[in-house]
């Protein structure tokens, strides 16, 4: 799978796909295109979330990228690993 914005490769590699998203093993993650956000939010069975921003040719989408960095034992499938939304195409 590959996940793209404004044309741009931010991931690309094999996915994990919990509820209709699709999570990226943190290895395969172009860092260099996020940029960490102070948003989070809480899921009563994965736990809490960590966004990113994605930027790209001096563009920003805000939170477009999240990940749980210590999901709850029920997601435990999804450790190091993100997922994109807002916009972020994900195909392969």
């Amino acid at each position: 799978m590959k996940a793209t914005w404004n044309g741009v490769t931010l991931a690309e590699g094999e996915t994990v796909v919990v509820e209709g998203n699709h999570y990226f093993s943190n290895d395969d993650i172009n860092w260099d295109l996020l940029e960490a956000s102070p948003s989070t939010s809480r899921c009563y069975w994965k736990g809490k979330a960590n966004y990113f921003h994605v930027v790209t040719l001096s563009e920003v989408n805000a939170d477009a990228a999240f990940t749980y960095e210590k999901p709850w034992p029920l997601a435990k499938k999804i450790t190091d690993r993100t997922a994109f939304w807002r916009g972020v195409k994900v195909s392969d």
